[in-house]
């Protein structure tokens, strides 16, 4: 039998009845092992090694006080 490996990503506010009887029905008769983490939202920003290098210098930059840019808070509404 080949095993089968899904992944869900949701939020807990999405955990509910219909989802666990989904499970059953995906699952019927089966042992399942489910793992529960928390995800970091931005993790994915840092998978390209170009996306990295620009956040991590971008980081560098605001925490040196360099190449910082200023907007009223009217721009922003």
């Amino acid at each position: 039998m080949d095993t089968v490996y899904t992944t869900y990503r949701l939020t807990t506010s999405d955990l509910n009845n219909q989802f666990i009887e989904s499970l059953k029905t995906l699952f019927r008769d089966q042992e399942v092992e489910i793992t529960v983490s928390p995800i970091d939202p931005t993790a994915y920003l840092l998978q390209s090694e170009a996306n990295r290098r620009r956040l991590l210098a971008a980081i560098e930059n605001i925490n040196a006080g360099r190449n910082l840019v200023e907007a009223p808070m009217t721009v922003l509404h």
